[in-house]
């Protein structure tokens, strides 16, 4: 019986850990680091208004929705550019900005300064907001 009891506890813990991680995964959060990307690091060139920054890997399906949501803002809001990296070309990077998961998504303003951060996948209003404090 004290068995049983372990495997609910389990699972009712995983369950929690899981619910939890879903809930804040894809937010877009105030970035206050002073991190500041150049195009060189980024391998293309910065937005005018904006650029996205998406740190994908080839087996993430999540990265590939991303792309696509990303692509589409940068396409509406004029001026804004998505750089999509991949993490295991660019360790040095990856390390340097803390990236622990794909997709990881950067906001940078004009002059390549870190403004929003979202780990996971970001819905499309939450982009959209993010870019207006970019370009703000």
């Amino acid at each position: 019986m004290t068995g049983l009891w372990v495997c609910v506890a389990v699972l009712v813990l995983s369950g929690g850990y899981g619910l939890l991680r879903a809930r804040r995964g894809g937010r877009l959060k105030v970035r206050d680091g002073g991190v500041r990307l150049s195009e060189r690091e980024l391998g293309a060139p910065l937005g005018e208004r904006a650029t996205l920054v998406q740190f994908s890997s080839a087996f993430c399906q999540p990265c590939r929705a991303t792309k696509r949501v990303l692509g589409e803002v940068a396409g509406m809001v004029e001026g804004v550019a998505h750089v999509e990296i991949d993490a295991e070309s660019q360790l040095d990077l990856v390390r340097r900005l803390d990236i622990l998961r794909t997709p990881t998504v950067l906001v940078l303003d004009a002059d390549g300064a870190l403004v929003r951060r979202a780990v996971g996948q970001p819905r499309r209003a939450d982009v959209i907001a993010a870019l207006g404090a970019a370009v703000a």
